[in-house]
């Protein structure tokens, strides 16, 4: 082959792509690198683009682009302080319906030298934060308040709510509040964190997504980052396992059923 030739047909194959490589980019940056080439090829065809994953994943290699790695997370056992719920849940994570499975659970934040304790529920139909309360410490105040911002207004018989066995969850008052609305309380093994892994994914893509990525000055700073992250986790962020966010995929359901 003409040397000509050769790199006419490089630049051709370079000139092809150029495009995409571009979305791809704009796709990656508008959600600040926290997305993979799995979400950024959903993207990418929601906008009617139609391309392969692998495609996109050797186009993002190409360009360096990588989604952020997370890291460890906190743990609140303290031993048996008080009442063990049988494993309910059994890690059967699907749900036919909104408000039948919620998971809870607590993570620690540090910045700056200082912590903060974040306590968050999530609805396992569609991965959607329901409630989550911030403090500067982890005591029962911090779950009660959550729990009755997340009650409020719903009718929540025989709803499912799974925590680890942290002491919170184990506290009277809590399984007293749980029982009062009817709810089941289920909690995980001892020591097994695959038992409660879907609200583990979510503490660990949102210290990836927005803890380790972002340098913030203090906890205050951080709290209001946190309500933008939460935001978008429900209303924008892809979840590959609805191939849409939670709140696009609860609005598409409800419209189905009325």
């Amino acid at each position: 082959m003409k040397r000509a030739t050769y790199y006419y047909h490089v630049k051709e194959r370079e000139d092809k792509y150029a495009e995409t490589k571009q979305k791809i980019r704009t796709v990656f940056e508008k959600h600040k690198e926290r997305y993979g080439y799995r979400r950024v090829c959903l993207s990418l065809r929601a906008t009617g683009i139609v391309i392969n994953k692998k495609a996109v994943a050797r186009l993002m290699q190409e360009m360096g682009l990588y989604a952020k790695k997370r890291r460890i997370r906190y743990h609140s056992y303290k031993g048996e302080v008080g009442k063990v719920a049988p494993n309910i849940l059994n890690r059967d994570f699907k749900a036919a319906a909104p408000n039948q499975k919620w998971t809870t659970d607590i993570t620690q934040i540090d910045i700056k030298g200082r912590k903060c304790y974040l306590s968050t529920i999530l609805d396992m139909w569609n991965g959607e934060i329901i409630s989550y309360t911030i403090s500067y410490s982890p005591d029962l105040q911090l779950v009660l308040r959550m729990m009755k911002k997340a009650m409020k207004n719903k009718q929540l018989d025989g709803l499912i709510m799974h925590s680890d066995q942290g002491w919170h969850y184990q506290h009277g008052m809590y399984q007293t509040l749980l029982k009062d609305h009817h709810i089941i309380q289920s909690m995980s093994r001892k020591g097994n964190c695959l038992d409660n892994s879907m609200m583990e994914n979510f503490f660990g893509l949102m210290k990836t997504e927005l803890l380790y990525a972002n340098n913030f000055k203090d906890i205050t700073q951080f709290k209001t980052e946190l309500r933008r992250y939460i935001k978008y986790y429900n209303s924008d962020r892809i979840k590959l396992r609805l191939k849409m966010s939670p709140v696009q995929y609860r609005t598409h359901y409800l419209n189905k059923v009325s």
